[in-house]
């Protein structure tokens, strides 16, 4: 551990955007901007509307905060790498990036099976919801939700930390665990089976939402209401999870089977999972949403410039 500090990864996933740095760092920085802003607008609309204290909305917020601590753990540093002439990051700094990715990527993961639980309870057990989904259910469902991501990353950094390291480049414009291990000259085998293990647990996860989502359906099939609320509530949830899948897939895909060839789309690609899913959710959420589009609509047209000044 204490010689591996003094290492320096290389970030080889810039090197085909040399040519067009300018272009790429004003796309980068406004997509960044832009899901500060859609995030923060929902989190705040949330917060400081006290008829949308409820569970449903709260879990929303953690998903939506969750997806800022992704997004910043991803886009700063490309912002200076593409600045710069040399695309470094140090041993500490790239131990820091995956942290941080990794908390974003099992914290969505349980968050969007938390949430499939209180669609669950909220649409095939109504008139026992508000008995069962309580404030401290909600705070206990928080807690363990990100104690578990917690736990998780930390174990899986800590394996990455003893291992040493025949080679400094890694073929990505971030830090990835499985770029990172495949690097190492040390056996691997006790990080490829918690990998495994963290898999096979989220894959469990997985399996609990379907399962959620056939009681979901059936009970919506019974009454115009219940599809009603289904469509309106279970839609924006159910979006998420496809593109939040679909996106960490790629990333996986990408890291074992990408060839060199087409490195910039593959790079591209592999990086879905930081920016399409903490700037979609938001926007699939306030639109589907009929509750925090009326608010966000309402906090936009009360607080204009004119009546700011006239004060």
């Amino acid at each position: 551990m204490n010689e591996n500090v003094k290492i320096v990864f290389v970030l080889q996933g810039l090197n085909d955007s040399v040519t067009n740095r300018q272009i790429y760092f004003a796309f980068t920085l406004m997509s960044y901007l832009v899901t500060i802003l859609v995030n923060l607008t929902l989190i705040l609309t949330v917060c400081l509307d006290k008829a949308l204290h409820q569970p449903m909305y709260i879990f929303m917020c953690n998903l939506c905060f969750t997806g800022l601590c992704g997004a910043s753990s991803f886009y700063p540093k490309l912002l200076l790498d593409l600045l710069a002439d040399a695309h470094l990051i140090t041993y500490t700094g790239c131990l820091t990036q995956m942290f941080f990715t990794y908390i974003y990527i099992l914290c969505q993961m349980t968050s969007l099976t938390v949430m499939a639980y209180d669609r669950y309870l909220a649409i095939c057990q109504p008139l026992r919801y508000w008995a069962l989904m309580t404030g401290k259910k909600v705070a206990l469902l928080l807690l363990l939700t990100w104690c578990l991501s917690l736990l998780e990353t930390a174990v899986g950094i800590l394996l990455i930390s003893r291992l040493s390291f025949c080679s400094h480049r890694i073929a990505r414009i971030f830090c990835t665990i499985w770029e990172v291990v495949k690097l190492s000259c040390s056996d691997t085998t006790t990080n490829n089976l918690y990998s495994i293990m963290i898999i096979i647990l989220h894959s469990l996860q997985i399996i609990i939402i379907l399962v959620s989502y056939v009681h979901l359906i059936q009970s919506a099939a019974r009454s115009r209401t219940d599809r009603r609320k289904f469509v309106q509530t279970c839609s924006p949830h159910l979006a998420s999870l496809v593109v939040f899948s679909i996106s960490v897939l790629f990333d996986s895909f990408f890291s074992r089977y990408g060839g060199s060839s087409m490195a910039a789309l593959q790079n591209a690609l592999s990086a879905e999972f930081l920016v399409v899913p903490p700037i979609v959710n938001p926007i699939i959420y306030g639109i589907n949403l009929h509750q925090i589009r009326t608010r966000i609509r309402l906090w936009f047209t009360t607080v204009n410039p004119q009546r700011m000044f006239s004060k």
